[in-house]
């Protein structure tokens, strides 16, 4: 397999039954890895499917011939047409969809036991996934001609779900991987997602398995705490850091993916097919096997900075990785057929005459011959450029080389006026440089070219034996390149974005199973870095007070502070710190988020239809645990249907006892404190001085009633006077009344709302970890703010 750099290598088949099921396989060819997940669709819209092909990014989709689904659903294959038209789609009879073929490709494929994957009880269950895997391995083998090696795969089933869920929408919203605008008004810095600013990774699979984290963060808490305790050495160990940050640079970025197409035999050379055009296959696996003597070389390093640390997950990679005999072992052999010195290039002449001379002088005659022919051709061509910088008084000629084609001439600009003679040809202006070439150099390198796929070739056929040999300690390997890619992404992402931020700016969160989510002080990821005097605000829900209603003028920070919520919740979950003073988390299963307000024209659907769409699958799939926030539900129709959807909403996800957050501009839902003691009522502060609103962007608690801070807006864009004065005479009318009624509304439930407040934080009391007498000091306080009715 060629190096496709960070381009997708996932291939994904879907399928589906009547019964609105879904079996999906996804094959990476990078890491050797098949995921098989079986699920039910609750809406017509494959929100799940479209979840997990946002978080997958295949190369292709695989489907059956198009049939439309029950329920006039349309199918995954219209699915894969209207969502992925910039993916590969291909079609195959239903025949290769074979669940019983693919239950014994799985058992004879994985690198597990077939006890250990329990596939007797998978295959009755998850019986639409494993025909996807058939189709998936029967594709790969045709297209790409490769065979997956016996007992290589790393096979899970159901894998997805056992991580937080994160929509396709909310990821979208959320700027999780790309950001809405690239740039902010009044500001010269570039507003980055979350992903981009974490991105800081020296390997692809690092940077791979840091998207994938960020689109399905962990939920098992010894995990999420295994990392946290890595960071946690990392920080105060600046040897260990900085030790890491070194020696990781010694491996080379695509060691993830070179250690895993070892799981696959490609068709092999025959001396039928030998020639000029057929050694590009054997120049990727010579390449292949130095990138893994380079990163088997640097091991030992590795294990010398690992030795003493302390914490599980790099203790672990060091006794697992740095102390596993079996790389020696791979080594050694290759090392018995490959040069000492050979090692692992970036300059493409030096990389590929480190490819011609990786093995061992004397082991094969023609490769010898071969090798003495591609030397004559180079020194030609170095002595043809030394000629023509003295024959066309160009001494500044630069002899220069690509892998696209080979060796051609570089001429500074200035130098060629009036020099440049017809020998030179092909002249293309690069920059302040002229490329060229000439008939002479053409030929050589023409001839340098044939004598280096004539070294391939040769070099494969001698590398035979010791390629199966590797592959015979390929599940070795494929441990070897998981380790690499956590190591990148816990050290050059995790690591290196903590230190690179002020002192205690960051923060280790805490863990519960059925505690609050509080944050104190919690700021912005991506925001803070941008504008430096950010405004913290905290937030504290519990399954006492588990809706949040935000309330505030447009501008004012709500949309903000939701953001800032759930991608602190996300990096909490990845197992890295939080931009916060403290931060407890109830782990969130998933995430849901209902912002913004645009058409979907792809969809046909206009602002209200997509918001409602976008609300019907939260109300759809929520959970208990589900973290919900919403913005201005209901303002993209009337006022009285907005109202009554957006209260009838909140009542519902009152019943589920999830935990939301609710920002809106309707004050007439600040009622629903009134009625049920678990909403919270929160506002952003906001001062009004001489018809202009200043906006302080801190979240304090109760409702705040600021008149007409619509009409103050409207006037600073520009409405005429006469027009904000008209409408601030009828909007006195229509709220004087109802501010009333709101009014008396609060006077009579206020006893009950006091009530409610003080068994709220005699059940924060009782899980409480702090001493004997700071709770009852605690206690004491309760009682005297309950006796003046402040609590």
């Amino acid at each position: 397999m060629e190096d496709d750099g960070e381009r997708s290598s996932i291939v994904i088949s879907l399928i589906e039954n009547r019964a609105k099921e879904v079996g999906m396989a996804a094959f990476n060819l990078r890491s050797a890895s098949l995921d098989l997940s079986q699920y039910i669709e609750t809406s017509g819209s494959y929100q799940n499917t479209q979840t997990l092909l946002q978080f997958y990014d295949p190369m292709v989709i695989i489907v059956p011939p198009n049939k439309l689904a029950a329920d006039g659903m349309g199918g995954v294959s219209e699915l894969a047409d209207k969502f992925c038209g910039h993916i590969r789609k291909v079609v195959m009879a239903r025949g290769c969809f074979d669940d019983t073929k693919g239950a014994v490709l799985v058992k004879s494929l994985a690198a597990k036991e077939p006890s250990a994957l329990s596939l007797e009880t998978y295959y009755k269950q998850y019986y639409l996934c494993l025909a996807a895997a058939a189709a998936t391995i029967k594709w790969i083998e045709a297209e790409k001609g490769l065979i997956v090696t016996n007992h290589s795969l790393s096979v899970t089933f159901n894998g997805s779900f056992d991580h937080m869920s994160i929509d396709a929408t909310s990821v979208h919203n959320l700027e999780i991987i790309e950001p809405f605008h690239s740039s902010l008004l009044g500001t010269t810095s570039k507003k980055r997602s979350l992903f981009q600013m974490l991105k800081t990774t020296k390997t692809i699979g690092g940077t791979r398995l840091l998207r994938a984290n960020l689109l399905q963060p962990l939920k098992d808490t010894e995990t999420i705490n295994t990392r946290l305790d890595c960071l946690d050495e990392l920080m105060k160990n600046e040897q260990l850091f900085f030790g890491l940050t070194q020696v990781l640079r010694k491996f080379p970025k695509e060691t993830d993916r070179v250690l895993c197409n070892f799981c696959f035999k490609p068709k092999k050379v025959t001396n039928e097919v030998m020639g000029v055009d057929n050694f590009k296959k054997s120049q990727v696996l010579i390449s292949n096997i130095i990138v893994l003597k380079t990163t088997l070389d640097a091991l030992p390093l590795l294990g010398k900075v690992l030795k003493d640390a302390s914490c599980f997950l790099l203790s672990n990679v060091f006794r697992t990785v740095c102390e596993n005999e079996d790389y020696s072992t791979i080594r050694n052999r290759i090392c018995e057929v490959f040069d000492e010195d050979v090692l692992h290039a970036r300059v493409p002449f030096v990389a590929r005459t480190q490819q011609c001379f990786a093995v061992k002088a004397g082991i094969d005659g023609l490769l010898d011959i071969a090798r003495r022919t591609f030397c004559d051709t180079s020194e030609a061509i170095h002595n043809l450029a030394n000629k023509y910088r003295e024959e066309f008084g160009l001494p500044n000629l630069k002899l220069s080389f690509n892998n696209k084609q080979g060796f051609y001439f570089s001429i500074p600009q200035k130098d060629a006026q009036g020099k440049l003679t017809s020998k030179f040809i092909q002249v293309v202006k690069h920059g302040n440089h002229l490329h060229c070439t000439s008939l002479e150099l053409a030929s050589l390198n023409v001839r340098n070219k044939s004598a280096a796929g004539e070294c391939y070739i040769r070099t494969e056929l001698c590398l035979e034996a010791l390629v199966d040999a590797i592959r015979e300690d390929v599940t070795t390997l494929t441990l070897l390149a998981e380790a690499l890619c956590l190591l990148d992404m816990m050290v050059n992402s995790f690591a290196q974005t903590i230190s690179s931020k002020p002192l205690d700016r960051y923060t280790r969160p805490q863990f519960t199973d059925d505690g609050p989510l509080a944050i104190d002080s919690g700021r912005h990821p991506i925001l803070e870095t941008i504008h430096h005097e950010f405004v913290s605000n905290g937030i504290f829900i519990s399954e006492a007070s588990n809706m949040l209603i935000v309330m505030g003028p447009n501008m004012s920070g709500k949309s903000t502070y939701l953001q800032q919520v759930c991608l602190t919740v996300i990096l909490a979950q990845i197992g890295c710190y939080v931009p916060a003073c403290f931060a407890t988390i109830r782990i969130v299963d998933r995430i849901f988020t209902r912002m913004g307000s645009t058409d979907s024209l792809e969809s046909n659907s206009s602002t209200f239809m997509t918001e409602m769409k976008e609300t019907a699958f939260i109300m759809q799939n929520v959970t208990p645990r589900s973290l919900i926030v919403m913005d201005e539900l209901g303002r993209a129709t009337s006022s009285a249907d907005g109202f009554s959807i957006a209260w009838s909403c909140c009542e519902k996800l009152l019943s589920i006892k999830a935990y939301t957050i609710f920002a809106t501009h309707m004050e007439n839902l600040s009622e629903l404190a009134t009625l049920y003691p678990n909403v919270r009522i929160l506002h952003f502060d906001v001062d009004v001085l001489n018809n202009r609103l200043d906006f302080k962007f801190k979240l304090k608690d109760g409702p705040r009633h600021i008149p007409h801070y619509g009409l103050l807006l409207a006037e600073v864009a520009g409405l005429p006077r006469s027009v904000i004065d008209t409408a601030q005479c009828i909007t006195s009318k229509i709220t004087q009344t109802e501010r009333k009624r709101m009014e008396v509304n609060c006077e009579q439930h206020h006893q009950l709302q006091m009530i409610y407040r003080a068994a709220q934080r005699l059940l924060c009391l009782k899980y409480s970890s702090q001493p004997e007498d700071a709770i009852r000091q605690a206690l004491q306080n309760l009682k005297e703010s309950y006796l003046d009715g402040t609590v």
